[in-house]
């Protein structure tokens, strides 16, 4: 056991650390998960301009992938379905009716322009062997764009799982040019589907949104149309939990025709006497016509795992986009400089003819001296110290160029690199105006492409008690003392909904609040049965008398309780309620006194209006100070 143990220990945690690092965590400088970086890097690989079979970039992404052709595949066609970056052609399935793509043969794909100018550049990106050390494939892809908050993935590993939610591309951009500009940013999800979305729970990229479907009401109220879906459902799933709540008895729905093709349509009609204005709450309430999606953002940031905000996560995009352009302008300058030194070397070595010096010499390394000793003379023209490898290049340079060398076209080249590395310069001084101006031109060339579908707006929460539909018919049975749904009486007779709670007062003075039952028993002198009982209580009034038989009133509001819990009205077993009323009645109670030897007075009146709320363990108001025979009860006036 001492030695099984550790070595289970450590076996879970590597297994574990690959699954989030390496497998369902996406990286916070990409946002990608392997398989889609893998797939993309494919894609670039191979891109001619074309479409290629989606068989043969699955083929070609398993050459740095470890694991089956179906992961990949499925992982392509998710990429494939945000639109952004995998152009599709064929039958990529439907992310509204939830139908799959069609096999991998058939189907064709190409990366879009906006990943050509936005994801790649192999002289930025740093590499690592595959998995099984044949190929090299990018440790994370140098983007320019916030694709995490773009693409919004999924992913469960072991411990921790990820759910990001898509933003808008062109909110996304401006958003950082706020951030650098040192403006502050609210940022809230956009989904494909579209529909209308709540966002005041965000808590930006925390919290959570609820999402409607866009419901059309037609004018005679006796049809509605759902035109857009939320996030996360299908036309088949919303379909199935409308049917589900029709037999259930929670709407009523005559038909349903799913008319959906390129966009959503489902039909519901309503049965005669149901009208929209009820149905629609409803359908919130009990269907995925509103759903609420959950926002919890896990990335891999520096080989480990964390969490973090939608301001946190664009803000470290936004500074590593900056970083970006500063390497390629880097980049750029050093390459024109490298072009600006040999062209300046070339114009020297062939406009003061240096290349007669070598006609003399007789070996390899006298030529190169007599370079070295040639060029020496326009030192004071280098851009950089000359090396060897400048002087096997020269030595390369072909007769017929020497012969057609035009020293007017050289110069002007020479002029154009010259200013070339003054703009690239002046950007790398103004990096931030520079990073400002490039998201500008994404957003000019690429926004109208991706307009917001989700509309923000307001809306309250549906409660499911108040659209419940009352359709629980119960009734109690004097003879037999039972009370239910499948009871058949004639008393107490009521029609609820799942959601009431139904107050039963026994002939004992106990009372308690229950669920609408199928049938309990309740006792064959029940006083009181009712289920008006609401957030705002139910208010008891009651006269009993005590064991002496004084009289008491006595007047309760209950609204904490404990579902099933039996209670008691009064704490004198030996008394028992005379009357019992649900409310605040406005009754004059005429008390008839017991006879005793020497008694004037006989009885007395009393006005049920003036009791006053009390606790349930008080003993409540006397109503007289002699023993009472019986109560006769008149309407107040």
């Amino acid at each position: 056991m001492s030695y099984v143990e550790p070595l289970m220990r450590q076996n879970f945690l590597e297994y574990a650390s690959y699954v989030i690092v390496d497998r369902a965590i996406p990286d916070l400088r990409d946002g990608c998960k392997p398989v889609q970086r893998r797939i993309l890097t494919t894609l670039f690989e191979v891109d001619d301009g074309r479409f290629h079979k989606v068989a043969n970039i699955i083929g070609e992404s398993m050459k740095l992938h470890p694991h089956g052709d179906a992961s990949i595949g499925d992982a392509l066609v998710v990429l494939a379905n945000k639109e952004y970056f995998i152009e599709r052609q064929g039958n990529y399935g439907s992310i509204l009716t939830g139908h799959p793509a069609a096999a991998a043969r058939y189907i064709e794909c190409r990366l879009t322009p906006l990943a050509r100018d936005t994801l790649f550049n192999k002289k930025l990106t740093e590499y690592q062997p595959s998995y099984d050390g044949r190929k090299q494939e990018p440790v994370f892809l140098p983007v320019k764009l916030p694709v995490l908050l773009m693409l919004g993935p999924e992913g469960i590993a072991v411990g921790m799982s990820t759910r990001i939610l898509p933003h808008n591309f062109g909110e996304l951009l401006r958003a950082q040019i706020q951030l650098l500009r040192k403006e502050p940013i609210a940022l809230f999800p956009d989904f494909p589907q579209g529909g209308l979305m709540e966002p005041s729970e965000y808590e930006d990229g925390r919290g959570k949104v609820r999402v409607r479907a866009r419901l059309e009401v037609a004018g005679d109220k006796k049809t509605i149309t759902v035109r857009e879906i939320p996030y996360s459902s299908t036309t088949e799933s919303l379909i199935s939990s409308v049917e589900t709540a029709a037999q259930k008895g929670k709407i009523k729905v005559a038909s349903i025709d799913d008319r959906t093709a390129e966009d959503v349509e489902i039909v519901l009609h309503l049965p005669r006497g149901i009208y929209a204005d009820e149905v629609v709450p409803q359908l919130y309430a009990y269907t995925q016509c509103e759903v609420s999606i959950s926002s919890s953002i896990v990335v891999i940031q520096d080989d480990r795992p964390a969490e973090l905000s939608v301001t946190e996560v664009l803000s470290s995009l936004t500074h590593r986009l900056r970083e970006q352009i500063r390497a390629e302008l880097e980049l750029e300058l050093q390459e024109l400089e490298d072009k600006q030194h040999y062209l300046t070397l070339e114009q020297i070595f062939i406009e003061n003819r240096v290349y007669k010096r070598i006609e003399t010499a007789t070996t390899s390394k006298r030529v190169r001296e007599e370079v070295y000793e040639g060029m020496n003379e326009y030192k004071m023209f280098f851009i950089r110290e000359m090396t060897d490898e400048d002087v096997e290049r020269l030595l390369q340079i072909r007769i017929r160029r020497i012969s057609v060398y035009d020293i007017n076209k050289s110069r002007r080249e020479i002029d154009d690199i010259v200013r070339a590395i003054k703009v690239c310069n002046s950007k790398l001084r103004a990096l931030t105006k520079t990073t400002i101006k490039y998201l500008e031109g994404l957003l000019d060339k690429y926004s109208d492409l991706y307009p917001r579908r989700t509309v923000i707006t307001e809306f309250d929460l549906v409660s499911k008690q108040e659209v419940a539909r009352q359709t629980l018919k119960l009734s109690y049975d004097s003879e037999s003392g039972f009370f239910g749904s499948v009871v058949k009486g004639d008393k107490h007779q009521m029609t609820v909904s799942e959601y009431d709670k139904v107050l039963i007062v026994a002939a004992d003075g106990t009372y308690r609040i229950i669920d609408p039952p199928e049938k309990v028993f309740v006792g064959k002198k029940a006083l009181a049965i009712e289920h008006h009982v609401k957030d705002v209580g139910v208010i008891l009034t009651y006269i009993y008398r005590d064991d002496n038989w004084m009289p008491w009133a006595k007047k309760i509001h209950i609204q904490g309780f404990i579902k099933d819990k039996e209670y008691d009205l009064i704490k004198d077993k030996k008394g028992s309620i005379d009357r019992l009323y649900v409310g605040e009645p406005t009754l004059l109670v005429h008390m008839l006194f017991q006879p005793r030897k020497r008694q004037r007075k006989k009885d007395d009146w009393y006005n049920l209006s003036d009791v006053k709320v009390c606790g349930l363990g008080s003993r409540g108001t006397r109503m007289a100070t002699k023993a009472v025979q019986r109560f006769k009860i008149h309407k107040g006036g």
